[in-house]
C-alpha cells in the first residue's frame, strides 16, 4: 500500500474512534463507564497529537488528560457511586437532549464555518516567532513559544492551578483545615501495588527530570516533567510508603508558590531592566528560562499531587 494511503487510513480510523469514543462518554449512563471513557478518549488524541507532529501537546494530553484527570475523576465517580446504587437518577428528557443536541451540533457548525472562512493562506504571525525564536537560546519552537511570545499567558496558567488547589482545600470541613488531604491508603505490603511503588519512582523521577531538562531543545518541559513526578509521587502515596503532608506546613506552601513566584521576579527584573515584563536579556534568556522551568516542575509536581489527594480529610493529633 502507498505510505501516503496507510497514513490517510491510519488517520481516518483515529479521527473516527475518537469520534466514536466521545459520543459514548456522553451517552453511557453509568459514571464510571463515562470516565473511564474519557481516559481511554484521552489517551486517543495523545496519538491524534503525534500524527499532528505536536509531540509537546501530546505529552501533555496523556499525561494530564488520560492520567490525572482520570485519576481525577475516578476518585469522585467512587464517591458518587453510592448515590448511583442507592437513589433513582433523573435524566432530562426527551425534548432537552434533543434541544441539547441541536445546540452542539450548531455550535460545530459554526466552527467549521468560521474555518472555512478563513483566507487562504491564513493569517499567522509563525514567521515572526521564527525569526525572534533564536534570541531565547531555546531549539524547542513550542518553549520559545510558551516562555516568549505568551510568556504573560504561561504565567496566568500556573496561577489557575493553584487557585484550582485552594477550590478544593476549601471544601474542607473547618475541623479539618490545616490536615492531611485525602484519606489513609490501605495496601498489601507483598502486593503488586507495593512492588511497583518500589520499583517505578526512581524511574519516573529520573524520567521527569529528563523531560524538564530537554524540555529546552526537544518534546518535553515542566509540565510533562512535573507530571510525571506528580504520578510517581502518588503511586508512592497508594501504596502506603508515603503520605500527604499536612497543608499547613509552611515548605509545602512554599513549594506551591515558588514557581509563580520565580516566574514574577523574573518578569519584573525584564519590566526594570529590560523593554517590557517578562523580556529576557538575550544573553542570558536561556538560563532564565531553564530556571523557571526548574522551578514550575516543582511547583506543578506538588500541586498536581495535592490537587488529586482532595481536600484535607485528617488532621494530625
Amino acid at each position: 500500500m502507498n505510505p501516503a494511503n496507510l497514513g490517510l487510513a491510519l488517520d481516518f480510523g483515529l479521527s473516527t474512534l475518537a469520534l466514536g469514543i466521545a459520543i459514548y462518554a456522553i451517552a453511557v449512563r453509568t459514571t464510571y463507564a463515562a470516565v473511564v471513557s474519557f481516559v481511554a478518549y484521552g489517551l486517543l488524541l495523545a496519538l491524534v497529537w503525534i500524527r499532528l507532529a505536536a509531540p509537546d501537546v501530546a505529552l501533555t494530553e496523556a499525561a494530564i488528560g488520560g492520567g490525572l484527570t482520570g485519576v481525577l475523576l475516578l476518585g469522585a465517580a467512587a464517591r458518587l457511586r453510592v448515590t448511583e446504587a442507592g437513589v433513582e437518577k433523573e435524566r432530562p428528557g426527551r425534548v432537552l437532549r434533543a434541544l441539547a443536541a441541536l445546540l452542539a451540533a450548531a455550535v460545530t457548525a459554526a466552527l467549521i464555518a468560521a474555518l472555512l472562512a478563513l483566507p487562504t493562506p491564513a493569517p499567522t504571525l509563525a514567521y515572526e516567532a521564527a525569526a525572534g525564536a533564536p534570541a531565547t537560546g531555546v531549539g524547542n519552537a513550542v518553549t520559545a513559544t510558551l516562555m516568549a511570545f505568551r510568556a504573560t499567558d504561561t504565567f496566568l496558567e500556573k496561577v489557575v492551578l493553584l487557585l484550582a488547589l485552594l477550590g478544593v482545600w476549601s471544601l474542607a470541613r473547618d475541623d479539618r483545615w490545616g490536615g492531611r488531604p485525602g484519606l489513609r491508603h490501605q495496601a498489601d505490603p507483598k502486593g503488586v501495588l507495593v512492588f511497583l511503588a518500589r520499583l517505578l519512582p526512581p524511574i519516573g523521577i529520573v524520567f521527569g527530570v529528563y523531560l524538564l531538562w530537554v524540555g529546552a531543545d526537544e518534546p518535553g518541559g515542566a509540565f510533562a516533567g512535573g507530571t510525571v513526578i506528580a504520578a510517581m509521587w502518588l503511586l508512592a502515596i497508594m501504596a502506603k510508603l508515603a503520605d500527604t503532608p499536612p497543608i499547613a506546613h509552611r515548605g509545602v506552601r512554599l513549594l506551591l508558590v515558588a514557581g509563580p513566584a520565580v516566574f514574577l521576579l523574573v518578569g519584573l527584573g525584564g519590566l526594570a531592566f529590560g523593554a517590557a515584563f517578562l523580556s529576557y536579556p538575550e544573553s542570558i534568556a536561556k538560563p532564565l528560562i531553564i530556571g523557571i522551568e526548574i522551578a514550575m516542575t516543582i511547583t506543578i509536581a506538588v500541586t498536581l499531587g495535592l490537587l488529586v489527594s482532595g481536600a484535607p480529610e485528617r488532621v494530625d493529633r
